[in-house]
């Protein structure tokens, strides 16, 4: 029952993000049209909204992803899942799972709330998700490259520097064990590092 309601509680703060981050799109989406997708198979495929050309078109897959566990701070990172664990199992993470359309990540951070609940601003940045892969893999960084170092500290808290990365300017890998019932693995990235490559760019 306790899952369950965190599940509820998770479901209702995302929905309210959801209501503040279409106010963003319908203002600075220039351009561009776009759709929030309510279908829960699509969601499953890492498709939150639809961005779509006014003039071409042409469409992109956007998958939003928030730091609603960080409301009213501002962080400088972001968690990039690699695994996670779903009845005792180790399952492949959002990152590199090749079953996900995702084009672009909307990572929503500096989520404020003047009350629970009641968020007041953000910002949004997006991430080319080809682009993200192609430059960790160009590094030798891919899911593969990373599984050794996944089964060997999978049990543990701790904060793992990896050779493709600046651990103080770029990015690491952290283990969560004793907070996240889904005991990811996460790559933490930098914000303003994917900005300087040109992997990401700030929205708003």
């Amino acid at each position: 029952m306790a899952l369950q309601s965190t599940f509820d509680s998770n479901l209702k703060k995302e929905r309210k993000l959801s209501a503040l981050l279409d106010t963003y799109y319908e203002k600075y989406l220039n351009h561009y049209h776009f759709e929030r997708i309510d279908d829960i198979g699509k969601q499953m495929q890492g498709i939150d909204v639809i961005f779509t050309h006014n003039k071409t078109k042409k469409s992109f897959f956007i998958d939003e992803k928030a730091q609603l566990d960080y409301v009213n701070e501002n962080l400088p990172t972001f968690a990039f899942e690699l695994s996670y664990e779903k009845n005792g199992s180790l399952k492949m993470g959002w990152l590199f799972d090749p079953t996900k359309k995702t084009r672009f990540y909307a990572l929503v951070t500096s989520i404020y709330a003047d009350e629970p609940d009641r968020y007041t601003s953000c910002k949004i940045t997006f991430v080319n998700r080809e682009k993200l892969i192609f430059f960790l893999e160009s590094r030798n960084m891919s899911q593969t490259t990373f599984n050794d170092s996944i089964k060997k500290y999978r049990n543990q808290q701790k904060k793992i520097e990896i050779d493709g990365l600046c651990h103080q300017s770029e990015g690491y890998l952290y283990f969560s064990r004793l907070n996240k019932a889904e005991k990811p693995i996460n790559l933490i990235l930098k914000l303003d590092f994917l900005i300087s490559k040109g992997i990401a760019k700030p929205f708003v």
